[in-house]
């Protein structure tokens, strides 16, 4: 097969830069697979670096005030998609979705669109481009649900759940954790690591938790340290730890190019999503690492974990659920270990990068032979 993968995104794209650099890495051995995606972006660079793999310098402009841009982008790729002749473009987000439409030569290849996100799906424009698009992949089944709902219930319509790199996302060695815990807990093994490397957007939910450690006793929150990484949060949401009195508690190591010496620190993760989110490459990836994980009952989070064997649920912005949630996790820590274990088992069973591909790759050939 012939594959196309596009991605708007000109800065890091998060889980949309990690998803298709997977698929592209993994592909290239047996397909020709091209990228095309924004100059300077993480993705265009990555791809850059993987064996196999053609890349193009294409934006995606999008807002009505970009015309220009617009129409100098779709003819370069109206031009790109003409020499190429691919049998399967596979879009991640409405800009490039968009622009794909609008470039699309006369016989044109099979269009994919991947549902990265929550945010709903309505209006002309995605009853416009539903029915132009030959097949949906949801990343989880919340998504798919939710996507009978819209216009594109017409078209083939498939889950197939993130993968992770396993191998690269998996527990340390004990020495190696312990000393990494030695690091963060200021030398206190009485103290609960908690921490996440999804990021410090605000629908992440970390401020729920820093709210709910405030509605805990002194002499038990004391006990709490949290881990989070990712771009320093502003300075009012500084403000905000700081009036709780937990400044010292809550700490903010940055972007990190490798945050596994983080995760693996850990006694658990947590992701407390109330937005966005779909499915949680971080937890996928803090799961891999044999950390239990603390997640909010949103969008597919739930379909990561088996509540009370590799992690627990809490409802969405309770925080007095999750302030509950600590405090059990102070109660029970001797069985950390032990779940972190399952939850390793569990990534081993189906996180795992080969089986992501595999189901994705299903879906090409299954759509091409329907064609």
């Amino acid at each position: 097969m012939k594959l196309l993968y596009t991605n708007f995104h000109a800065g890091d794209g998060g889980g949309h830069t990690t998803y298709i650099r997977a698929l592209a890495a993994a592909l290239a051995a047996r397909h020709e697979v091209h990228v095309a995606a924004p100059p300077g972006s993480r993705l265009n660079r990555e791809a850059r670096a993987l064996p196999g793999v053609f890349v193009i310098d294409q934006p995606f402009p999008n807002g009505l005030n970009k015309w220009k841009a617009r129409r100098r982008a779709r003819a370069r790729l109206a031009t790109y998609l003409r020499a190429q002749a691919f049998d399967v473009v596979h879009v991640n987000g409405s800009a490039d979705h968009r622009l794909v439409l609008s470039a699309m030569p006369a016989t044109r290849p099979a269009l994919v669109w991947t549902k990265h996100n929550s945010k709903p799906v309505r209006g002309l424009g995605a009853w416009l481009r539903a029915r132009r698009t030959d097949q949906v992949i949801a990343v989880c089944d919340y998504t798919r649900r939710e996507l009978l709902h819209t216009a594109y219930r017409h078209c083939r319509l498939d889950t197939v759940y993130n993968g992770v790199d396993i191998e690269h996302w998996c527990p340390w060695p004990a020495e190696l954790a312990a000393a990494e815990r030695r690091r963060w807990n200021g030398g206190e093994d009485s103290v609960l690591l908690l921490g996440s490397n999804a990021g410090t957007a605000s629908y992440k939910g970390w401020m729920d938790l820093v709210e709910a450690l405030a509605l805990l006793p002194e002499e038990t929150r004391r006990h709490v340290r949290v881990l989070l990484a990712g771009v320093p949060p502003k300075a009012e949401e500084l403000a905000r730890v700081a009036e709780f009195g937990l400044s010292d508690q809550i700490v903010f190591p940055g972007v990190l190019s490798d945050p596994r010496p983080l995760v693996a620190a850990l006694d658990a993760g947590f992701v407390l999503s109330y937005d966005v989110e779909t499915i949680s490459f971080a937890c996928r990836e803090m799961m891999a690492m044999g950390k239990p994980v603390l997640l909010t009952d949103y969008a597919g989070l739930p379909e990561n974990l088996e509540s009370g064997v590799d992690g627990w649920l809490v409802p969405v912005r309770d925080r007095s659920a999750i302030a509950a949630a600590v405090a059990n996790l102070l109660a029970q820590r001797d069985a950390l270990p032990s779940m972190g274990a399952a939850a390793r088992r569990h990534a081993e069973r189906e996180f795992g990068l080969p089986l992501f591909v595999e189901r994705t790759e299903a879906v090409y050939e299954r759509l091409i032979a329907a064609r």
